[in-house]
């Protein structure tokens, strides 16, 4: 692996820094407060190419790798792990799993307005009893004609509301069979197909959270990704790959706990002198430093492994469990390191700690990486 950063990473790293700083930063605090999910900055991040980072120029894409991806979504955890999330999930799962798995066709169809920021992409796996035991979903699409019949329920879903399409993975099969279940695209305003907003999360606030609700809605055939019952297998690679995502977020939140944990640390004077000149202070600075940037390592090495197309199963489980747990202490430490104040809203700590909980959870619990990560060096 190349350690030297490219110049497409500091171009991007810059503009999404100042993108950031601009649109993003003097909101923060009131879209956590209101659970504002901001389509407008949304699609003014489709404009600069963000929603589509990876795409092929072809499909309305940046045409770019999982470097300038990784990048990317560091800066944007460094000031809202909220923002970070949706752009993330919509890369890595909606619009990857078309990418990926998709028809030329539905290629043509749906990435360039996926890409551009035009239609915001969803992707629905959990259900309200199935998080981790994906395979016995209830949801279930049964075939009629030329059409399928989707019943059942979706939870958890980012964008689930404003989404304009979805990518969804319902059972055609028999319960726990890994071949029978299939990836539907879905678009807003299909009949029978509706949402309710999940409200009073902990964190990324910012970013829409809803249950699909699917009442005999009609699907064509055509909006069937890939051969039917190849969904499971589809949706665990699309993960593989979604664990660079959310490592990369936690890189972020905490690089910006640290961040901010440094520069208070500096200023904050106790016993007539700035609390960095203490040790305990300094020891927590220190370790903070260290996990961040091991936990970049190891993002940067799953990314290299991916544009390289080569199997990075372990890559990706190493990094997004090591950096979703990072995220949670650098959290945790900056409010310590803050006291009283890192326990108020008017510093960032606390909202870096609440963030980052969700990182040990979304795309495969911490627990779930420990089993792809046992299995894989138990093979």
């Amino acid at each position: 692996m190349d350690f030297e950063i490219n110049e497409n990473q500091q171009m991007i790293a810059q503009m999404v820094r100042d993108f950031a700083e601009k649109e993003i930063r003097p909101n923060i605090f009131q879209w956590d407060h209101e659970e504002h999910f901001p389509i407008d900055v949304m699609k003014k991040m489709g404009e600069l190419g963000l929603l589509g980072i990876y795409i092929p120029e072809e499909y309305g894409g940046s045409g770019f790798g999982y470097f300038e991806y990784v990048t990317a979504l560091i800066e944007l955890g460094k000031v809202c792990g909220g923002i970070g999330l949706s752009v993330a999930a919509h890369n890595s799962l909606c619009t990857g799993h078309i990418y990926y798995h998709g028809s030329e066709e539905q290629k043509r169809k749906y990435l360039p307005k996926l890409s551009s920021g035009e239609w915001i992409g969803a992707w629905g796996l959990t259900e309200p009893n199935t998080g981790s035991d994906a395979m016995r979903m209830k949801a279930t699409a049964v075939k009629e004609g030329k059409e399928w019949i989707i019943n059942g329920t979706k939870s958890w879903i980012t964008h689930g509301l404003s989404g304009d399409v979805a990518v969804v993975l319902i059972r055609t099969g028999e319960l726990l069979d890994s071949k029978g279940i299939t990836a539907f695209i879905i678009e807003k305003g299909t009949p029978g197909f509706s949402a309710v907003k999940i409200k009073d999360k902990l964190g990324v606030r910012a970013s829409e959270t809803a249950e699909l609700i699917f009442e005999n809605v009609r699907v064509p055939e055509e909006n069937v990704i890939g051969a039917v019952g190849m969904g499971f297998v589809q949706a665990m690679q699309i993960l593989d790959g979604g664990r660079i995502s959310i490592a990369a977020l936690s890189c972020g939140i905490a690089r910006g706990a640290y961040e901010a944990s440094l520069k208070y640390a500096k200023e904050r004077e106790q016993f007539g002198k700035p609390i960095s000149e203490f040790q305990a202070i300094a020891f927590k600075l220190a370790d903070m430093a260290t996990e961040v940037d091991a936990a970049e390592l190891l993002t940067f090495q799953a990314a290299d492994m991916k544009n390289k197309k080569l199997s990075m199963t372990s890559q990706g489980a190493f990094a997004k469990y090591y950096a979703s747990e990072v995220s949670v202490r650098c959290g945790n430490e900056a409010v310590q390191i803050m006291g009283g104040y890192g326990y108020t809203k008017e510093y960032p700590a606390e909202k870096f700690l609440r963030d980052a909980k969700l990182m040990t959870i979304g795309e495969g619990t911490s627990e779930i990486q420990k089993v792809v990560i046992s299995r894989e060096i138990l093979k």
